[in-house]
């Protein structure tokens, strides 16, 4: 039996016996290193997996349906007489030269500016009135503000259809003993305000639990050295508390601004109870009718794409003009 003995340079001192070498004791350190950075992207990995299985996947797709069409050979009959080929921008240019789906925008943003400023002054003001020293029943009315929020907007849409439809409301009997005869809210001059009723209803609450919590941030210091200064409750609110919530307000915006260009249950859910509005009354049901009704997935993946686009270039084109507007304020 032979032994291999290893010798160490001249000069260099040999380690200590019992003692791993260097290079033997960074290993270790190097797999916990390792095993350290993949940690994260491991619990990150079923996050991922179902965001672009449910989420990226399906918008790639309708990318890609937007960009297709069927061709029909002859008189449409046979396994080959629709064959799907590439359309270029021509579902686009369908789509934003439809007069519908023209008609659908401009009637929802006039929606959005009915509904947006009330909502969010309406959260505004209960945000305050809650922040207030003088308040009872605060946890109550927290719960009963924000509890419509938690009705999905499809149920909630059907309550107030009910109220809504003379013959069974109860709105409209009172009305009716008191001698003010039965209005109709879901006529063509009110039907506008009555689905932004069932939106302002239901986002209230949400927006307003935004804004209080951003409230319950505040130090109570400034507030008491204003009162010391003799500053009322209204100029503590007005010029305390709403410029140091704006970063909220401007939250809630965005977020109510994507709501009101997706608007779809409730119009849809009130449309068979009433002839007042369309099947296109919304971008999303003009979506809804190419691809369910008219069977043209493509011009509806076209349209989608479209809303997305807007939406996305409204967000950010808002964020980037407040942070350029604070930007030269602080300058």
């Amino acid at each position: 039996m032979t032994t291999s003995t290893t010798t160490a340079a001249p000069g260099t001192p040999a380690p200590p016996a019992g003692r791993p070498r260097p290079a033997d004791a960074a290993r270790p350190r190097r797999r916990r290193r390792r095993a350290g950075s993949a940690a994260p992207y491991a619990f990150l990995a079923p996050a991922i997996a179902l965001f672009a299985l449910f989420l990226a996947l399906p918008i790639g797709y309708a990318v890609y349906l937007s960009f297709r069409r069927v061709k029909v050979s002859g008189l449409g009959l046979g396994k080959n007489a629709r064959t799907e080929v590439w359309a270029g921008l021509e579902n686009y240019r369908t789509a934003l030269s439809d007069p519908d789906f023209v008609a659908s925008v401009l009637r929802v943003l006039v929606y959005g500016v009915i509904l947006v400023p009330t909502m969010l002054g309406l959260a505004l003001l209960f945000a305050l009135l809650l922040d207030a020293r003088r308040v009872r029943a605060k946890s109550f009315s927290r719960v009963s503000i924000f509890l419509p929020y938690a009705v999905p907007a499809v149920i909630s849409s059907l309550l107030w259809g009910f109220l809504y439809l003379p013959s069974v409301s109860p709105i409209t009997y009172v009305t009716e003993k008191l001698g003010w005869g039965s209005p109709d809210v879901l006529d063509s001059g009110w039907v506008m305000f009555a689905i932004a009723n069932i939106a302002l209803w239901g986002g209230v609450g949400f927006n307003m639990v935004v804004i209080y919590t951003a409230l319950k941030a505040i130090p109570t210091d400034l507030y008491e050295a204003a009162r010391l200064d003799g500053a009322s409750e209204r100029q503590i609110a007005w010029r305390i508390k709403v410029p140091i919530v704006l970063p909220s307000l401007i939250l809630t915006f965005i977020f109510s601004m994507i709501a009101t260009l997706q608007v779809f249950a409730e119009p849809i859910t009130l449309k068979p109870l009433t002839n007042t509005i369309a099947s296109t009354w919304s971008p999303l049901m003009t979506v809804y009718r190419d691809a369910f009704v008219r069977n043209d997935i493509y011009s509806a993946a076209a349209l989608s794409v479209v809303i997305a686009l807007a939406t996305l270039v409204l967000s950010f084109g808002f964020l980037r003009l407040v942070q350029r507007r604070a930007f030269s304020q602080e300058k």
